[in-house]
């Protein structure tokens, strides 16, 4: 992925962002020259992977399969001595027509909430420990009501609704065509990129290959200089 798009991307976000009323935290407005005076205070920082996380998937293809990602706050599966938080939350971001690779989490149970800006499609199939998708009708979770629907159901978020996504539920986002980007919220337990990400799709990675075109506007979560 270009770094010229992770940078728009992370503009749009921050416009998106002031035009829905949401406040971002002091961090994601620090440049590549100002984390290079950032000390061990900031290790919460550093080791949780908070902060701006663009990603392609690993497929070349921002625009048709991408998330624009923030982290706000997690706690750390491998030192929960050190970051005891047992929960996470996330802003993410996406334009119209992106759709978001097909996958679910064992370890992680999340909300995902339309914060405003358009539309948004989570499209539900149980999945099996295997990475299969089953054709078994689906316990659907928004908002307070519990229904079961078919395998592959669309739940169509407005701004302001939720969906509950429990652990092994594979999930897709996929934006309509139509409209402007919709900025969503992430309310679960603590996240663990690295190893609570199952694909559907194998060919998936989670973090992008940066191509330097120019500089970077701001560090991407992977990307800060450790002291």
């Amino acid at each position: 992925m270009k770094r010229s798009e992770i940078n728009q991307v992370i503009k749009d976000m921050e416009k998106l962002a002031a035009d829905c009323g949401f406040k971002m935290p002091g961090f994601a407005s620090w440049t590549a020259e100002e984390w290079k005076s950032c000390g061990h205070e900031y290790d919460e920082i550093r080791d949780n992977k908070l902060g701006w996380d663009i990603t392609d998937f690993g497929l070349g293809d921002f625009w048709d399969w991408g998330f624009g990602l923030f982290t706000i706050r997690n706690g750390n599966l491998a030192m929960p001595d050190k970051y005891p938080k047992s929960y996470a939350e996330k802003l993410l971001a996406m334009y119209p027509g992106q759709k978001a690779q097909i996958h679910y989490h064992v370890a992680k149970m999340e909300d995902i909430i339309n914060r405003g800006g358009n539309d948004i499609i989570i499209k539900v199939w149980n999945g099996s420990k295997e990475k299969e998708l089953l054709d078994t009708d689906v316990t659907v979770y928004t908002d307070g009501k519990k229904y079961t629907a078919p395998a592959g159901t669309e739940v169509l978020l407005h701004p302001g609704d939720s969906i509950t996504i429990t652990p092994y539920l594979f999930h897709e986002f996929i934006m309509p065509t139509a409209g402007g980007m919709a900025l969503l919220g992430e309310v679960s337990q603590c996240n663990d990129d690295d190893n609570d990400n199952f694909w559907y799709d194998s060919r998936v990675g989670r973090f992008p290959t940066v191509d330097e075109d120019e500089a970077p506007y701001r560090l991407l979560c992977t990307e800060y200089p450790r002291m």
